[in-house]
């Protein structure tokens, strides 16, 4: 089994608590995954529980990293004796299990003990979650997490005896390509901030961001309106990214459905049926790809291109500030986006009406709903093209540095 420095320094790890805090594509969840499946083989009778926010972040993250190390070795499949899919659950030989979970609450929490426990994108995670998750875990706890922003790590944990920090960026992992690597030592050309977070791990507050207007719901209400599904194209480097645009008593509320790379069109098609859709609800994709956009036309699909122009980006920017926006909780990747998507600076740090090209992937098919279907006021008049207004209250990015 191939292996990262990452892995040697999780798994010689003595202190009771590991924080592992990365950058993006640093190899984090895969290092410690390969240190969990290690120490049930070698352990007997281990409970070891794996945590994310919700089961479709787990889904699209750390069990696909798991299924991926399990298929990958031969010894690894000696050693386990089932993997439950509906259950989310490895059971090796030995008796040990490696166990994927989600809590609602912190009373949900407490139940069930383990020997190892693993919080994955702990910022998705409440403390009170954590909290009591920690206190019924015998032997070690690790942690990963995107330091875009500060959160209870930095709070209660770091500094302390017995929490061990690990700090680590795409140069860690050797097993990324270089068209990866190039991308995110771009983000330096680009806003120095973003670069610092994503390409270095380190502390950052992400000041300057275009949408502030945002919050996490839990759900979608049941009688609200879906106005159409937003799509937008990509497959080596990129996702292919879905959601869903509904609106209700003037607010829109919005879910992720997909954010997947190397789907083809086929696969594409699979997806949104598997989402429930069918060829009546109407798709608004990037108009970029009209060959994919034509292609799923003709498999029957409502499919029409974001009718972009020389403004669109402001305008579609400027029609979604106008709205209080609802994300699903369970919407991560579309959270996440929002949650680094700012506008760019000049060199003296001042703000400009143009956002930060990256990372933005579900923003961008939110982004066509916005300019195909949302571009009229109440009484069906095309909306005037208003600057885009920068609500952001600050111009440099505030970094923390390395901890």
């Amino acid at each position: 089994m191939l292996t990262s420095v990452l892995f040697d320094l999780n798994y010689k790890a003595t202190d009771a608590v590991v924080v592992n805090q990365g950058g993006t594509s640093s190899g984090k969840t895969f290092a410690i995954l390969q240190v969990l499946f290690c120490l049930a083989c070698e352990t007997g009778g281990l409970v070891i529980t794996v945590c994310g926010q919700d089961m479709p972040n787990l889904k699209a993250g750390a069990v696909r990293d798991a299924l991926a190390i399990y298929n990958s070795s031969l010894p690894l499949n000696a050693a386990v004796k089932m993997y439950n899919k509906s259950d989310r659950f490895f059971e090796f030989i030995n008796g040990s299990i490696i166990e994927f979970r989600s809590y609602d609450s912190a009373q949900d929490a407490k139940s069930g003990k383990r020997d190892y426990l693993f919080v994955n994108e702990a910022n998705g995670i409440s403390w009170d979650v954590y909290n009591e998750l920690a206190l019924r875990t015998k032997k070690r706890v690790f942690l990963d997490y995107n330091p875009n922003i500060e959160f209870w790590v930095h709070n209660k944990l770091l500094g302390r005896d017995g929490v061990q920090l690990i700090i680590s960026d795409h140069r860690h992992n050797p097993f990324i390509e270089d068209s990866v690597r190039q991308k995110i030592e771009a983000l330096r050309h680009i806003d120095e901030g973003l670069w610092k977070v994503y390409a270095r791990g380190l502390t950052g507050k992400i000041s300057g961001l275009v949408f502030n207007n945002w919050r996490v719901c839990e759900a979608i209400p049941h009688n609200a309106r879906l106005i159409a599904t937003g799509l937008d194209f990509g497959f080596t480097n990129d996702p292919t990214a879905c959601l869903q645009v509904y609106r209700q008593n003037g607010e829109l509320w919005v879910h992720e459905l997909f954010y997947e790379p190397a789907l083809t069109n086929t696969d594409i098609a699979a997806k949104l049926k598997q989402y429930g859709l069918n060829f009546n609800h109407e798709v608004v994709a990037d108009s970029a790809e009209p060959k994919s956009i034509e292609e799923l036309r003709r498999m029957g699909w409502l499919i029409s291109a974001a009718k972009k122009g020389p403004d669109s980006v402001a305008n579609s920017i400027d029609i979604l500030q106008r709205y209080k926006i609802n994300i699903t909780r369970a919407s991560t990747n579309l959270r996440n986006e929002l949650g680094r998507y700012k506008w760019k600076t000049d060199k003296a740090g001042r703000s400009v009406n143009q956002p930060v090209d990256a990372w933005n992937h579900l923003v961008d098919a939110l982004r066509y709903v916005a300019l195909n279907k949302l571009g009229v006021n109440t009484n069906g008049a095309v909306r005037s093209k208003l600057p885009v207004r920068n609500t952001s209250t600050g111009t440099n990015p505030l970094l923390a540095g390395i901890l």
